[in-house]
């Protein structure tokens, strides 16, 4: 028999109940650097406890064990190997796993966490290719088990008072998007500062796509309701050509260097236009190899106002002072700001990108708790991920219109907004 889904509510636990409950038990898979900074985030949270951890890395599980004893004084029972991960989803005494590996094990580990009834939050992208994007889906609605993309750009603070502006109809009807990863990473993510590669420049090699679409869209799935009461239906991506990642590492490691003689296919700006089924249009950029501030240019355009994120600003028609100026978006900012917010406390609101990790996990573990859907389900998380894949047939195909699966199977006709609703 087919299992049901768990229930879209939002939990109304206080946090005198919370604190009286039974500890929230997750087992953590991947201790790179995300994975030690979730693990952090964790250790920070009273109910939560972590009996099982899985990384290859010697030096990452010693230093995990360190920080659990130290903090819980509990030893957790170390996995050795990827592979062992199967070990880890299926033992009794979890009620959540999460995964923070490198991005080609995402969707198989989280596929056999929801076939061993475990909650599970992963780290970006959920999945690298459409079959992985489909398999996902399929196992969710064959367990009823939830399954998060773990997007911190969806809480953020800004964008989440944008979200209720919209919802309260101070821009009108939503008609267009534009949006961006805009960060330089190749000294950072791709390299290290010896230009030795990460495992991810190994993409950089390989393919030619929107490598990292999702802190682009997390917002605006929500601001343009898709997967309730719209879709994307196709899409069209361009990629320029890739002159910026040999450069920097000529300019930072010399031109002989193995790294900056090597052949790169990735373009170093990728254009995508997405049509939805209403009509609306989304621009998403790629642009992560070139040197540059960090910008993520988002601007939500409707029939009665547009707020740009790149000015701080803006424009409501009938309602801002002067005709077709900007104003400031602070105010209007502390005016529709989320209750997520508003209950923060101020000392985790350091934590994690400005706080977004803290809220992203602390609202994902309260629907383990209370068995409840987390804020960001598995078809939002495939929709945002599968921009990676379509991008790259695109592309490949000299920027020709493909289509986006409909992973909703038709459900988003009458599915209604849940992300950040509240009460």
């Amino acid at each position: 028999m087919k299992a049901q889904p768990v229930t879209r509510t939002v939990s109304r636990r206080s946090r005198a109940s919370a604190a009286k409950a039974s500890k929230i038990r997750v087992g953590l898979v991947g201790l790179g650097r995300r994975g030690a900074q979730f693990l952090d985030l964790l250790l920070a949270m009273p109910d939560v406890e972590v009996p099982a951890l899985c990384t290859a890395s010697a030096t990452s599980r010693a230093a995990a064990v360190g920080r659990i004893r130290k903090a819980c004084g509990t030893e957790p029972e170390t996995y050795r190997r990827r592979e062992d991960y199967a070990r880890l989803v299926a033992r009794e005494d979890l009620d959540a796993v999460l995964v923070t590996t490198a991005w080609d094990s995402h969707a198989e580990i989280a596929v056999a966490a929801m076939k061993a009834g475990k909650y599970v939050a992963v780290e970006v992208p959920v999945a690298l290719t459409l079959e992985e994007c489909w398999r996902l889906v399929d196992t969710h609605e064959q367990t009823g088990v939830p399954c998060m993309m773990l997007e911190n750009w969806s809480f953020r603070r800004d964008n989440l008072a944008v979200l209720n502006m919209i919802r309260a109809g101070l821009l009108g009807d939503i008609i267009h998007c534009h949006c961006a990863h805009s960060h330089n990473c190749i000294p950072i993510w791709f390299f290290d500062s010896q230009g030795r590669p990460r495992w991810a420049a190994d993409y950089l090699r390989k393919y030619n796509a929107d490598q990292y679409p999702t802190h682009s869209v997390g917002p605006v799935l929500s601001w343009m309701n898709i997967n309730c009461g719209d879709r994307f239906a196709y899409l069209t991506s361009t990629a320029t050509r890739q002159v910026g990642i040999n450069d920097q590492l000529r300019t930072l490691f010399g031109a002989n260097h193995p790294a900056a003689r090597r052949r790169y296919v990735q373009g170093d700006i990728v254009t995508t236009v997405v049509k939805t089924a209403r009509g609306n249009t989304l621009v998403i950029n790629y642009d992560m190899q070139l040197p540059r501030p960090y910008d993520n240019r988002w601007l939500i355009q409707g029939s009665r106002g547009v707020y740009s994120e790149a000015h701080n600003a803006v424009y409501l028609h009938g309602r801002s002072p002067r005709s077709e100026e900007w104003e400031p978006f602070d105010p209007y900012q502390k005016r529709h700001d989320h209750p997520w917010w508003k209950h923060l406390d101020p000392q985790v609101a350091r934590l994690g990108h400005g706080g977004t990790d803290y809220l992203e996990l602390r609202l994902f573990l309260d629907a383990v708790r209370d068995r409840t859907s987390p804020p960001i389900d598995l078809y939002d998380s495939v929709v945002m991920s599968c921009l990676i894949p379509l991008s790259g047939q695109s592309i490949a195909q000299s920027s020709a219109p493909v289509e986006c699966p409909d992973f909703t199977r038709g459900r988003w006709k009458r599915r209604r907004p849940s992300f950040a609703v509240v009460g």
